[in-house]
């Protein structure tokens, strides 16, 4: 046999579903498998595979299921903590948050799907994302999302915003879970590749968790949901594999969501789980049935057969093949106790969902379907798992970008303010969040378009933070520097409302990895993320890594976005960024040495990306993350912001905006200042009879604190500059994307 095209993408498999070809080179090259990966599958199955065994390959083997590139780093990653409960290797990670309670979250990629099919690549992803945390026993109360779109004058761009983010609602509206937060960032870098990752955040007591291990010789194997249709087929491989000129003969590869029937599995798996029924339980998401079976199969050290005429199909005519790697939705697969069918049918029979019973545990070790009574397929699960590929790729180490130098301003300080506002890297998002619904469920605390969304752990004042964040500009510039700076902005994020964080969730995506280059910018930033959770205490406890991001060898910024959760124990004590009361002192948390490099301000006003990215003290985020935490949990602080993009004119303003109430600040008359991006800093209004008390404490505690203003009046008044009203600095910063998005 011919040597196959190595990364090949799977587009022609269509007419191979229905007529057993021979398996020839191309017919490897199309399921996305190199001649060596082949060659293994020869080793361990001792004979050729037929198209259904090569199929089951070629998903496990995928880059979305093995991460065969990036497990090596992934290794090195901080996971535990005396508060977790299950890191990596779950559907979702598991937080303890006391007092019988655990948290089970997890953040993953549907970038691929939405740019072929942006309403249901988004929604699927919803989907997706919290079937990963019910399985594991948890109700999920809280949504978010990271969506990052190409130029806004690109053709496509428009489009792809309006779909996705009507697939996110659409999808989270409908199944009865709020969406509270994220984030909607634009660049070039994306035209041909968008991401959209999407987070669900569940509640689970800590001795009701749902783990996927297999167990039980003769156990029934039960197949719940709906039925399997032919949507999504070989989508894990599509994930895999770059975009060409063929992007859009991959439509069919995208799978089709109902958040009705979702809603429904919930109630149902929530249902059973009251009872002593399940031994094991995974959902059915890449790779469908097969990563399922093959996932639960290999954890509990056991076999699975299955009987492929049972599965319940909504289409005639289906294959073994198609029905193996179909990835169509709201579906999960069980392991029960012996006797527990009835008990179980009877659940999902009243919520209007499918059961059969598909197959059974044996103690063979071998992954066996048959249909029509005759043997299918047949694999040993172990070799199938262990003997996956795992590459230590070739990486180069980014060149560290020169310094900046002097900038001289373009424009007066305010002015450049309200075009940065009306601009759209800092314009309002308002248009996007209020299509989700936030309030479903009435435990929100804090709705979005903070530093992190607050909800209710429910019948009690305790709280759940939870934010999402990534500065994609800084980890192209600086791999290690950005993907540190991502942890800490996280981290500050949740600091920033009063929470304790616990532990966070990762989406990985970048590029071609078989690229030095690409491959350095993913070891740089999982060496700086691993750096900043070390430092502060903030373990990853789940994840996902999309590669194959780009266009034609043209690759996404390497964006690592990080989800965070946090504590509060006692919603009575929580900080905003929103101004609270006239004649606050504001002040200043943290060194500023006015970085301009890779900046809003440079971006947006000077056309320019250059320069370093700014530096992350981690020491330094750790002593003001503290500090910042302990005066808000005493109630000193009435408002908190921390500081990000556009620096702390831009901080200032967003503050007063969320409030109604004005600011007088005062400083040196330099744009580093006011616009740079120094980490690590916080913005806070306080009483002026604690000014004294804060002061004394940030002494003792080596915290930089420095006054720049007082609250009060309806305009943002900066030194002597003519003051701007509040309601102006509303409509530009609420008006852009409105604007954009009705601009047909």
């Amino acid at each position: 046999m011919a040597a196959p095209t190595a990364g090949a993408c799977c587009k022609a498999w269509w007419p191979l579903l229905r007529n057993e070809p021979d398996i020839t080179a191309a017919v490897v090259a199309e399921h996305g498998l190199s001649e060596d990966e082949y060659r293994t599958i020869l080793n361990v199955l001792g004979r050729e595979p037929n198209l259904t065994e090569l199929g089951i390959f070629s998903v496990m083997w995928s880059e979305h299921c093995s991460y065969k590139s990036s497990k090596v780093w992934l290794k090195t990653l901080p996971t535990e903590a005396p508060w977790v409960i299950c890191g990596p290797g779950e559907n979702a990670g598991v937080v303890d948050i006391g007092e019988g309670k655990a948290v089970i979250f997890k953040m993953e990629s549907h970038n691929h799907p939405s740019f072929i099919e942006p309403y249901q690549g988004a929604a699927t992803g919803v989907g997706g994302i919290l079937r990963d945390v019910f399985t594991m026993g948890a109700r999920p109360i809280a949504n978010m999302n990271a969506l990052r779109f190409g130029a806004p004058e690109d053709p496509k761009t428009r489009h792809l915003v309006a779909g996705v983010v009507a697939g996110v609602g659409g999808y989270g509206n409908c199944v009865g879970v709020p969406t509270v937060g994220g984030e909607v960032n634009f660049d070039p870098a994306y035209n041909g590749n968008i991401l959209v990752n999407a987070m669900t955040v569940g509640l689970a007591d800590v001795d009701k968790i749902f783990y996927s291990a297999a167990a039980g010789i003769g156990n029934p194997v039960v197949y719940v949901g709906s039925k399997t249709g032919r949507d999504g087929i070989h989508g894990a491989t599509m994930a895999s594999a770059e975009f060409d000129d063929a992007t859009e003969e991959k439509r069919p590869t995208v799978q089709v969501g109902d958040p009705f029937t979702e809603k429904l599995l919930i109630e149902a798996c929530l249902e059973l789980m009251a009872t002593d029924a399940i031994v094991a339980i995974q959902d059915m998401g890449a790779a469908g049935l097969t990563c399922s079976s093959v996932e639960m199969a290999d954890k509990g050290g056991v076999g699975l057969d299955l009987d492929i005429d049972q599965v319940p199909q909504r289409e005639t005519g289906m294959s073994t093949y198609e029905v193996m790697l179909s990835e169509s939705q709201e579906r999960m697969l069980m392991v029960l106790r012996p006797g527990a069918e009835d008990i179980a049918r009877k659940i999902f029979e009243k919520w209007q969902l499918d059961f059969a019973v598909v197959g059974k545990v044996s103690n063979t070790g071998r992954f066996i379907g048959r249909a029509g009574g005759e043997v299918v397929f047949d694999i040993p699960v172990r070799p199938l798992v262990d003997e996956s590929p795992e590459y230590e790729r070739p990486w180069v180490k980014t060149e560290a970008p020169a310094p900046l130098g002097k900038i001289a301003a373009p424009m007066d300080h305010m002015e450049a303010l309200q075009t940065l506002l009306a601009g759209p890297d800092l314009s309002s998002r308002r248009w996007v969040w209020e299509q989700y619904d936030h309030t479903v469920m009435a435990d929100t605390v804090r709705k979005p378009g903070g530093d992190a969304a607050i909800v209710r752990i429910h019948g009690s004042n305790r709280g759940l933070a939870v934010a999402t964040d990534c500065t994609p500009r800084y980890c192209r510039a600086e791999p290690e520097a950005g993907g540190a700076q991502a942890v800490a902005e996280v981290w500050r994020n949740l600091t920033a409302v009063g929470a304790r964080p616990l532990a966070i969730t990762d989406c990985l995506n970048f590029g071609n990895p078989e690229r030095p280059e690409i491959m350095g910018q993913f070891v740089g930033c999982i060496q700086g993320m691993t750096a900043a959770c070390r430092a502060l205490d903030f373990p990853v406890v789940s994840g996902n890594v999309s590669l194959y991001n780009e266009t034609h060898g043209q690759a996404i910024l390497p964006t690592p976005a990080i989800g965070g959760i946090g504590v509060l124990d006692d919603l009575g004590r929580f900080a905003d960024l929103a101004l609270r009361r006239e004649k606050d002192i504001m002040l200043l948390v943290g060194h500023t040495k006015g970085h301009l490099g890779q900046s809003i301000y440079l971006r947006q006003l000077l056309n320019r990306d250059d320069g370093q990215a700014p530096a992350v003290d981690l020491s330094a985020e750790r002593r003001n993350g503290d500090f910042i935490r302990n005066l808000i949990v005493e109630g000193w602080v009435d408002s908190c912001h921390d500081l990000s993009d556009g620096g702390l004119l831009v901080a200032a303003a967003e503050m007063a905006l969320a409030g109604g109430i004005g600011l007088a600040l005062s400083g040196p008359n330099d744009a580093g200042f006011w616009f740079g991006e120094d980490q690590g800093r916080y913005l806070i209004a306080v009483p002026e009879t604690a000014l004294g008390l804060v002061l004394q404490r940030a002494e003792e505690r080596e915290v930089a604190v420095q006054t720049i203003g007082i609250t009060g009046g309806e305009a943002l008044t900066l030194n002597a500059s003519t003051p701007i009203s509040i309601a102006e600095l509303r409509r530009c910063h609420e008006s852009w994307l409105p604007g954009y998005m009705a601009n047909a």
